[in-house]
């Protein structure tokens, strides 16, 4: 699914290759892991060097009424900081606006993935013109998913 969203991400945008994501980073905030475990020893002792992280939004916030929450609770939030990180602008505005429709449609589908949650961000933050802006579709993504990580955190 994640490599799927890279390719029509890439194919929606001229200046793109799908080698350019090859060095992608996405960086998250610190927050408690969501463990599972892939296998358990013999005593029933969970082994950490088997486990894999598992970075997903609360299931609960996929009920609709969560979701628009959540979602206007993005919108205002990365404004902000979009405004206190680099300048008010216009842009900031819609940018948000984006994030935050991309980010309930996500949650009402049930998608709680959030490596899935940023590339469908980033994909539908393409439609935005960054020709007057600080921003990019991937940054903006990006400093969206981190705030969602925070959210989490506090949780």
């Amino acid at each position: 699914m994640v490599r799927l969203l890279l390719e029509r991400l890439v194919s929606r945008s001229s200046s793109l290759s799908f080698a350019a994501f090859r060095n992608v980073t996405v960086r998250f905030a610190a927050i408690p892991k969501f463990v599972s475990y892939s296998s358990t020893q013999s005593n029933g002792i969970e082994d950490p060097q088997n486990s894999l992280e598992d970075l997903r939004v609360p299931n609960h916030w996929c009920d609709p009424s969560k979701a628009l929450e959540e979602s206007e609770w993005l919108r205002v939030t990365l404004h902000k900081w979009l405004d206190d990180e680099y300048c008010p602008e216009p842009t900031n505005v819609e940018i948000s606006n984006v994030a935050a429709n991309s980010f309930y449609k996500s949650l009402v589908e049930k998608q709680t993935d959030v490596g899935e949650i940023l590339l469908k961000m980033a994909l539908e933050l393409e439609s935005i013109s960054y020709q007057e802006s600080f921003h990019g579709a991937f940054s903006s993504a990006n400093a969206a998913v981190n705030l969602i990580m925070q959210r989490i955190a506090l949780e």
